[in-house]
């Protein structure tokens, strides 16, 4: 079952073989849904409460001028940032990987992100991918990379035809 990071999950043990992502949950997840900067949600063993991944969601804006011309044909010229959705993190249990739960973890993300979608205006899911790996993962998934950023993107658009 994916939730919100809790006191009872165990994120001691966590190891994604990426330092940042792992010191994150291990430090700093807690405080940030303390301070409402961040939400984390964790896919955990029912038993033993081990975090097998995790995935952050936040507010976040995107200047207009960062999109692609196309998509900036489509905005309003009056808006000089695009609310956005941050994907921000999303990693897997080393001993996990491979075994499907990145994807799982996306779709969920995906799908709480077209919800939040429905009452609070946002445009698309933002990613920025830690390395090639991740931006990989995500192209797989249809997020288009914006010009000259390393970000990507799916818009909320799409995620009507998926969840709508």
């Amino acid at each position: 079952m994916i939730e919100l990071l809790d006191k009872k999950h165990n994120r001691d043990d966590f190891d994604c073989r990426k330092e940042l992502l792992n010191n994150y949950l291990k430090h700093h997840a807690g405080q940030d849904l303390k301070r409402k900067l961040s939400v984390c949600f964790v896919l955990s063993e029912p038993d033993t409460n081990i975090i097998q991944g995790y995935y952050t969601l936040s507010n976040n804006s995107i200047p207009l001028s960062h999109f692609p011309e196309n998509i900036q044909k489509k905005l309003p010229k009056s808006y000089l940032s695009i609310p956005t959705t941050l994907l921000g993190r999303l990693a897997i249990a080393k001993k996990q990987q491979g075994k499907g739960i990145g994807k799982i973890l996306l779709i969920d993300a995906l799908k709480r992100s077209y919800e939040i979608a429905q009452t609070i205006g946002s445009f698309a899911v933002v990613v920025d991918p830690i390395d090639k790996e991740a931006e990989l993962f995500y192209a797989k998934y249809d997020f288009i990379k914006l010009p000259d950023s390393k970000k990507m993107l799916i818009a909320t658009k799409t995620l009507k035809e998926l969840f709508g």
